[in-house]
């Protein structure tokens, strides 16, 4: 099993930045992939940005440009850089972790950390 633990959320005002943590435990491959994803109130949840075991990267649209992830593997260790923030950032955030293992890709999700953008 793997268990991921965020902090970092919280109130900002419009154009301030945030950085949120993820840390894993437990049964990691190496290439495992990490990200965030987040979720609106009535939205569905989306991507928000993923990074490979090698450091390969994927942003949303919406956020390219203005958040940037990065990656420790020796710490298992994920964070997400958001500056510029908009009211639209609003959403909680999830740390995701996916791996494969015998060709059966899983997915693990920590307990999500609350962003709100607002004046």
């Amino acid at each position: 099993q793997v268990q991921l633990v965020e902090s970092g959320g919280g109130l900002v005002q419009p154009g301030g930045s945030l950085r949120l943590s993820c840390v894993a435990s437990g049964r990691i491959l190496s290439t495992a992939t990490m990200g965030w994803y987040r979720q609106a109130p009535g939205k569905q949840r989306e991507l928000v940005t993923t990074i490979t075991s090698v450091g390969g990267t994927n942003y949303a649209d919406s956020v390219k440009g203005r958040f940037t992830i990065s990656r420790d593997n020796a710490k298992n260790a994920v964070w997400l850089q958001m500056d510029s923030l908009k009211p639209e950032d609003t959403a909680v955030y999830y740390c995701n972790l996916h791996q494969a293992r015998q060709w059966i890709p899983i997915d693990y999700w920590g307990q999500g950390t609350q962003v709100t953008v607002s004046s």
